[in-house]
Protein backbone atom coordinates (compact mmCIF):
# COMPACT_ATOMS: atom_id res chain seq x y z
CA UNK A 1 0.00 0.00 0.00
CA UNK A 2 1.31 3.71 -1.23
CA UNK A 3 1.01 6.19 1.69
CA UNK A 4 0.36 10.43 0.95
CA UNK A 5 0.63 13.13 2.43
CA UNK A 6 -2.11 16.16 2.68
CA UNK A 7 0.33 19.31 2.15
CA UNK A 8 -2.22 22.32 3.92
CA UNK A 9 -1.58 24.95 0.84
CA UNK A 10 -3.23 27.79 3.02
CA UNK A 11 -3.64 29.38 6.82
CA UNK A 12 -1.27 32.20 8.56
CA UNK A 13 1.44 29.62 8.25
CA UNK A 14 1.84 29.39 4.15
CA UNK A 15 4.62 30.64 2.76
CA UNK A 16 6.85 29.43 -0.51
CA UNK A 17 9.61 28.75 2.07
CA UNK A 18 7.65 26.45 4.26
CA UNK A 19 5.62 24.82 1.15
CA UNK A 20 9.10 23.73 0.28
CA UNK A 21 9.71 22.65 3.28
CA UNK A 22 6.90 20.47 3.42
CA UNK A 23 7.66 18.96 0.43
CA UNK A 24 11.26 17.92 0.91
CA UNK A 25 10.03 16.55 4.07
CA UNK A 26 7.59 14.62 2.94
CA UNK A 27 9.31 12.95 0.11
CA UNK A 28 12.67 12.86 2.30
CA UNK A 29 10.63 10.93 4.65
CA UNK A 30 9.86 8.46 1.47
CA UNK A 31 6.49 9.15 1.17
CA UNK A 32 4.79 8.04 -1.93
CA UNK A 33 2.89 10.95 -2.65
CA UNK A 34 2.05 14.73 -2.20
CA UNK A 35 -1.45 16.13 -2.22
CA UNK A 36 -2.71 19.32 -2.09
CA UNK A 37 -6.33 20.83 -1.35
CA UNK A 38 -8.39 23.62 -3.77
CA UNK A 39 -10.36 27.00 -2.90
CA UNK A 40 -10.44 29.78 -5.45
CA UNK A 41 -12.63 32.73 -3.28
CA UNK A 42 -11.76 32.44 0.23
CA UNK A 43 -15.47 33.48 1.34
CA UNK A 44 -16.29 33.34 5.02
CA UNK A 45 -17.52 29.97 4.99
CA UNK A 46 -14.15 28.86 3.41
CA UNK A 47 -12.32 31.11 5.86
CA UNK A 48 -13.60 30.10 8.91
CA UNK A 49 -11.69 26.46 8.01
CA UNK A 50 -9.25 27.31 5.73
CA UNK A 51 -7.77 31.00 5.69
CA UNK A 52 -6.02 32.48 3.28
CA UNK A 53 -3.65 33.00 2.44
CA UNK A 54 -4.20 29.99 -0.22
CA UNK A 55 -1.95 28.36 -2.84
CA UNK A 56 -3.75 27.83 -6.10
CA UNK A 57 -3.04 23.85 -6.38
CA UNK A 58 -2.20 24.10 -10.16
CA UNK A 59 0.72 26.85 -9.73
CA UNK A 60 2.19 25.39 -6.44
CA UNK A 61 2.40 22.00 -7.76
CA UNK A 62 3.70 22.85 -10.90
CA UNK A 63 6.56 24.97 -8.95
CA UNK A 64 7.19 21.66 -6.58
CA UNK A 65 7.09 19.74 -9.32
CA UNK A 66 10.57 21.55 -10.28
CA UNK A 67 11.74 21.24 -6.55
CA UNK A 68 11.38 17.67 -5.95
CA UNK A 69 12.33 14.08 -8.01
CA UNK A 70 10.30 11.24 -7.63
CA UNK A 71 7.13 11.74 -5.73
CA UNK A 72 3.66 12.09 -7.27
CA UNK A 73 1.89 15.21 -6.84
CA UNK A 74 -1.70 15.37 -6.65
CA UNK A 75 -5.47 17.52 -5.72
CA UNK A 76 -7.39 16.66 -3.19
CA UNK A 77 -9.98 17.24 -4.12
CA UNK A 78 -9.33 20.34 -7.31
CA UNK A 79 -13.19 21.82 -6.97
CA UNK A 80 -14.67 20.80 -10.17
CA UNK A 81 -17.45 23.28 -11.38
CA UNK A 82 -14.99 26.06 -10.68
CA UNK A 83 -12.89 26.24 -14.33
CA UNK A 84 -13.82 25.20 -17.72
CA UNK A 85 -13.34 21.52 -17.99
CA UNK A 86 -10.96 21.94 -20.87
CA UNK A 87 -8.88 24.53 -19.19
CA UNK A 88 -8.46 21.72 -16.47
CA UNK A 89 -7.72 19.25 -19.32
CA UNK A 90 -4.83 21.46 -20.09
CA UNK A 91 -3.65 22.44 -17.00
CA UNK A 92 -3.89 18.92 -15.81
CA UNK A 93 -1.95 17.50 -18.98
CA UNK A 94 0.43 19.96 -18.90
CA UNK A 95 1.33 19.88 -15.22
CA UNK A 96 1.56 15.71 -15.50
CA UNK A 97 3.86 15.66 -18.84
CA UNK A 98 6.38 18.92 -16.95
CA UNK A 99 6.26 16.89 -13.43
CA UNK A 100 7.55 13.36 -15.91
CA UNK A 101 4.30 12.03 -15.65
CA UNK A 102 3.70 12.23 -11.41
CA UNK A 103 0.46 14.23 -11.45
CA UNK A 104 -2.78 12.59 -9.68
CA UNK A 105 -5.97 14.69 -10.51
CA UNK A 106 -8.50 14.23 -7.48
CA UNK A 107 -11.87 16.18 -8.18
CA UNK A 108 -14.75 17.00 -6.23
CA UNK A 109 -17.94 18.84 -6.08
CA UNK A 110 -17.47 21.38 -3.25
CA UNK A 111 -19.10 22.30 -0.15
CA UNK A 112 -18.97 26.12 0.15
CA UNK A 113 -22.25 28.09 -0.91
CA UNK A 114 -20.77 31.11 -0.29
CA UNK A 115 -18.15 30.32 -2.28
CA UNK A 116 -20.33 28.93 -5.37
CA UNK A 117 -22.29 32.27 -5.41
CA UNK A 118 -18.72 34.44 -5.34
CA UNK A 119 -17.52 32.51 -8.24
CA UNK A 120 -21.35 32.83 -10.35
CA UNK A 121 -22.01 29.40 -9.93
CA UNK A 122 -25.16 27.40 -9.06
CA UNK A 123 -24.49 25.23 -5.79
CA UNK A 124 -27.40 23.22 -7.04
CA UNK A 125 -25.44 21.72 -10.25
CA UNK A 126 -22.54 21.26 -8.58
CA UNK A 127 -22.74 17.44 -9.14
CA UNK A 128 -24.04 17.35 -12.76
CA UNK A 129 -21.06 20.18 -13.94
CA UNK A 130 -18.56 17.37 -12.08
CA UNK A 131 -20.09 14.70 -14.46
CA UNK A 132 -19.55 16.82 -17.06
CA UNK A 133 -15.96 18.16 -16.18
CA UNK A 134 -15.00 14.18 -16.11
CA UNK A 135 -16.41 13.65 -19.71
CA UNK A 136 -14.22 16.87 -21.09
CA UNK A 137 -11.73 15.21 -19.79
CA UNK A 138 -11.69 11.40 -21.49
CA UNK A 139 -12.74 13.67 -24.77
CA UNK A 140 -10.35 16.19 -24.39
CA UNK A 141 -7.23 14.04 -23.77
CA UNK A 142 -8.22 11.56 -26.22
CA UNK A 143 -8.82 14.00 -29.09
CA UNK A 144 -5.35 15.62 -28.40
CA UNK A 145 -3.10 13.10 -27.20
CA UNK A 146 -2.38 15.08 -23.99
CA UNK A 147 -2.93 12.29 -21.77
CA UNK A 148 0.51 12.27 -20.96
CA UNK A 149 2.97 10.09 -19.76
CA UNK A 150 1.54 6.85 -18.68
CA UNK A 151 -1.57 8.56 -18.11
CA UNK A 152 -3.33 10.23 -15.46
CA UNK A 153 -5.05 8.51 -12.36
CA UNK A 154 -8.31 10.43 -11.52
CA UNK A 155 -9.34 10.12 -7.95
CA UNK A 156 -13.33 11.17 -7.25
CA UNK A 157 -13.56 12.19 -3.74
CA UNK A 158 -16.82 12.15 -1.93
CA UNK A 159 -18.21 9.96 0.96
CA UNK A 160 -21.82 9.67 -0.58
CA UNK A 161 -23.23 7.51 -2.40
CA UNK A 162 -23.53 9.44 -5.46
CA UNK A 163 -19.60 9.95 -5.35
CA UNK A 164 -19.14 6.09 -5.28
CA UNK A 165 -21.20 5.38 -8.34
CA UNK A 166 -19.26 8.83 -10.07
CA UNK A 167 -16.14 6.62 -9.31
CA UNK A 168 -17.63 3.87 -10.57
CA UNK A 169 -18.81 5.38 -13.64
CA UNK A 170 -15.64 6.40 -15.07
CA UNK A 171 -13.42 4.55 -13.63
CA UNK A 172 -11.51 6.23 -10.97
CA UNK A 173 -10.24 5.50 -7.51
CA UNK A 174 -13.01 5.99 -4.85
CA UNK A 175 -11.14 9.26 -2.86
CA UNK A 176 -13.76 9.44 0.50
CA UNK A 177 -12.37 12.29 2.88
CA UNK A 178 -11.71 11.52 7.17
CA UNK A 179 -13.90 8.72 8.15
CA UNK A 180 -13.93 6.60 10.80
CA UNK A 181 -12.93 3.46 10.94
CA UNK A 182 -16.34 2.10 11.09
CA UNK A 183 -17.22 4.00 8.44
CA UNK A 184 -14.65 2.60 5.69
CA UNK A 185 -15.89 -1.17 6.75
CA UNK A 186 -19.33 -0.26 5.61
CA UNK A 187 -17.80 1.93 2.73
CA UNK A 188 -15.56 -1.41 1.42
CA UNK A 189 -18.84 -3.27 1.41
CA UNK A 190 -20.76 -0.39 -0.56
CA UNK A 191 -18.01 -0.63 -3.11
CA UNK A 192 -18.03 -4.00 -3.63
CA UNK A 193 -22.31 -3.84 -3.68
CA UNK A 194 -22.06 -1.21 -6.13
CA UNK A 195 -19.38 -2.66 -8.37
CA UNK A 196 -21.64 -6.03 -8.61
CA UNK A 197 -24.50 -3.91 -9.20
CA UNK A 198 -23.12 -1.52 -11.66
CA UNK A 199 -21.43 -4.97 -13.93
CA UNK A 200 -18.40 -2.11 -13.79
CA UNK A 201 -14.47 -3.31 -12.71
CA UNK A 202 -13.27 -2.27 -8.90
CA UNK A 203 -12.12 1.77 -9.36
CA UNK A 204 -10.16 1.43 -6.45
CA UNK A 205 -10.31 2.95 -2.59
CA UNK A 206 -7.95 5.34 -1.89
CA UNK A 207 -9.40 7.09 1.12
CA UNK A 208 -7.54 10.39 2.89
CA UNK A 209 -7.44 9.75 6.50
CA UNK A 210 -7.32 12.43 9.53
CA UNK A 211 -3.21 11.82 11.43
CA UNK A 212 -3.56 12.92 15.05
CA UNK A 213 -1.16 11.16 17.25
CA UNK A 214 -1.86 11.23 20.68
CA UNK A 215 0.22 9.54 24.03
CA UNK A 216 -2.80 7.76 24.67
CA UNK A 217 -5.01 5.13 22.97
CA UNK A 218 -8.32 6.96 21.67
CA UNK A 219 -12.22 5.28 22.29
CA UNK A 220 -12.48 3.20 19.36
CA UNK A 221 -16.28 4.25 18.51
CA UNK A 222 -15.62 7.63 17.95
CA UNK A 223 -11.96 8.33 17.14
CA UNK A 224 -11.69 9.11 12.87
CA UNK A 225 -9.11 6.77 11.22
CA UNK A 226 -5.32 7.78 11.70
CA UNK A 227 -5.98 9.37 15.43
CA UNK A 228 -5.01 8.09 18.40
CA UNK A 229 -1.83 5.69 19.17
CA UNK A 230 1.05 4.92 16.92
CA UNK A 231 -0.73 1.47 17.86
CA UNK A 232 -4.70 2.28 16.66
CA UNK A 233 -2.74 4.45 13.57
CA UNK A 234 -0.82 1.43 12.36
CA UNK A 235 -3.34 -0.91 12.96
CA UNK A 236 -5.73 1.62 10.92
CA UNK A 237 -4.01 1.38 7.75
CA UNK A 238 -3.45 -2.11 7.97
CA UNK A 239 -7.08 -2.67 8.15
CA UNK A 240 -7.59 -0.19 5.19
CA UNK A 241 -5.42 -2.10 3.26
CA UNK A 242 -7.13 -5.31 3.85
CA UNK A 243 -10.09 -3.51 2.89
CA UNK A 244 -8.73 -2.70 -0.55
CA UNK A 245 -7.37 0.47 -0.27
CA UNK A 246 -3.91 0.65 -2.70
CA UNK A 247 -3.48 4.39 -1.60
CA UNK A 248 -4.24 6.30 1.94
CA UNK A 249 -3.71 9.86 2.06
CA UNK A 250 -2.26 11.12 5.72
CA UNK A 251 -3.90 14.50 6.61
CA UNK A 252 -1.73 15.91 9.57
CA UNK A 253 -3.81 19.28 9.27
CA UNK A 254 -6.40 18.60 12.29
CA UNK A 255 -8.25 22.08 12.53
CA UNK A 256 -6.15 25.38 13.60
CA UNK A 257 -5.04 27.50 11.26
CA UNK A 258 -2.77 27.87 13.70
CA UNK A 259 -1.28 24.96 13.25
CA UNK A 260 -0.17 25.51 9.86
CA UNK A 261 2.76 27.83 11.68
CA UNK A 262 4.16 24.60 13.24
CA UNK A 263 4.62 22.25 10.92
CA UNK A 264 7.23 20.26 12.51
CA UNK A 265 4.54 18.55 14.80
CA UNK A 266 2.97 17.19 11.97
CA UNK A 267 6.76 16.00 10.57
CA UNK A 268 7.40 14.40 13.38
CA UNK A 269 4.13 12.51 13.59
CA UNK A 270 4.65 11.60 9.72
CA UNK A 271 8.01 10.76 10.10
CA UNK A 272 6.67 8.19 13.42
CA UNK A 273 4.16 6.72 10.77
CA UNK A 274 6.85 6.17 8.10
CA UNK A 275 9.11 4.48 10.35
CA UNK A 276 6.93 2.59 12.22
CA UNK A 277 5.04 0.95 8.65
CA UNK A 278 8.76 0.42 7.52
CA UNK A 279 9.69 -2.14 10.03
CA UNK A 280 6.45 -4.28 10.08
Amino acid sequence: MRLGVNVPNFGPGATPDRLLAWARTVEGLGYDLLMMSDHVAITPDVAEQYPAPFYDPFTTLSWLAGQTGTIQLGTTVLIAPYRHPLLVARMAANLHQLSGGRFVLGVGVGWAPQEFEALGLDFRRRGRETDQLLDALAAAWQDTGDYGPGGIPIWVGGVSDAGLHRAIRYGAAWHPLRQTMGWHRAAAVRLRVAVDELGAPDPGFVPRILLRLTDEPQPDATRKAGEGSIDQIFADLEELEQLGAHTVVLDPFVGDPAETEHPEIAWQALATVKAGMEKR
